[in-house]
Formats: structure tokens, C-alpha cells, sequence
């Protein structure tokens, strides 16, 4: 493998706890592999908003009463004080919701801003939608590199020959360390850059460990 560093591209929603598990490994991979990520946003509000009946009762109150508001302040975050905040915030924000099961509320928003270093003014923003077009942007640029049929999280890096390589996933808990994250990220780029290749999955038969 090249040691020319790499940037990837991590779209995430900070409601997804599978994106948050798969955060923590990209975590890892910085460490083992010459990985850069640059971290972005989608959201799960978006691309469910067209098709909320098809979607069971519960899901669908949670898309409609409390998925906009965490994405809406990271992606007010990012606006308001630039790129280098959207991966402390997320990591104050997944901390909490996920690890801690602290909830979605306005409390939870205003301690990770604290945690991130950030103003408590901008959880004024998860009911705002001051900056829902750029947060339709940003979800529309990473959801057009994998298609509709997917979720959260979308990676994107340079392919072997320059190419971009894009996909969803991978799912994966609990969290892979040191060289088992580094085996993953190899193995998850040789399939991803296979002309054709699409799919690998199993059923899921263990809920996400934060531990």
C-alpha cells in the first residue's frame, strides 16, 4: 500500500448509531493506515422524508420530531465555524447520545457544544432551518456517490488508479482495533474497487457495542 496519505470522506447523520460505531473504527484506521478523515454530513430526515408511510410508526415520529435538530446544528457548526469542528462535535454529540443514551433533547446538544468547545448558541439551530440547503447539499453529495437504496455512512476515497470509491458501511460492532481495523479498512477498499462488486451481507444478530 502507498504511504502517500489518504482522505476519506465520512458522511454521517449523528442519530445512526451503526454510523457511530463505524466512526470509531475510522478512528482506529488513522492510526494504523495513512488515513485522513474528512468528516461530513448527511441525514436520515432527508432521505426518509418522502417515504415516511412506508416506515414503521416509530421510526417515522422520530424522523419527524427529533432527527433534523442534531444534523442542523453540526451542520451550523460547520458553516459558523468551519470544517475543522464537524468531527470534535460529532464525537461530543455520538458520545453522548450513543455511549452515554443520554437521549436527543436540547440538554444533550447543549453539553456537547460545551464538550466540543463550541457556543451554546448554536443549539438555537436544531430548530431552525437556517441552513437546511446547505445540509440538503451536503447529504446530496454523498448519497449520489452510493445511491438511494442505502443509509448512513457513506465513505469516499481515491480508488487505486485515481477513481473515486465510494460505498455504504461497513457495519461492523463492536469497534475493530489496532490491526483488526487496518484488515478491514484493506479488505473493505479491495471489494469496494472491484469493477461490478455490490453487496456482502449477513443478518445482524448483535445490537451496536459503545463499550
Amino acid at each position: 500500500m502507498s504511504e502517500s496519505r489518504t482522505t476519506a470522506d465520512f458522511y454521517f447523520d449523528p442519530l445512526c448509531p451503526w454510523a457511530w460505531m463505524t466512526s470509531r473504527w475510522m478512528l482506529e484506521v488513522e492510526q494504523v493506515r495513512p488515513v485522513d478523515v474528512r468528516w461530513k454530513v448527511m441525514s436520515l430526515a432527508v432521505l426518509n422524508e418522502d417515504r415516511l408511510d412506508e416506515v414503521p410508526a416509530a421510526y417515522r415520529e422520530v424522523m419527524e420530531t427529533q432527527a433534523w435538530g442534531p444534523v442542523r446544528v453540526v451542520i451550523a457548526a460547520q458553516q459558523l465555524h468551519g470544517d475543522e469542528v464537524v468531527g470534535k462535535l460529532y464525537t461530543a454529540l455520538g458520545t453522548r447520545i450513543h455511549n452515554n443514551d443520554e437521549g436527543l433533547g436540547r440538554e444533550v446538544i447543549l453539553g456537547a457544544l460545551a464538550d466540543a468547545g463550541l457556543p451554546e448558541e448554536l443549539a438555537d439551530f436544531a430548530d431552525k432551518d437556517t441552513y437546511d440547503a446547505e445540509l440538503r447539499a451536503s447529504h446530496k453529495e454523498g448519497i449520489d456517490k452510493v445511491g438511494q437504496d442505502v443509509g448512513t455512512p457513506v465513505i469516499s476515497v481515491p480508488g487505486p488508479t485515481g477513481d473515486e470509491i465510494a460505498f455504504f458501511g461497513p457495519v461492523v460492532t463492536p469497534t475493530p482495533r489496532g490491526e483488526a481495523a487496518a484488515r478491514l479498512w484493506d479488505g473493505t477498499l479491495l471489494v469496494a474497487s472491484t469493477p461490478g462488486f455490490y453487496e456482502i451481507k449477513r443478518t445482524r444478530t448483535a445490537g451496536p457495542n459503545f463499550e
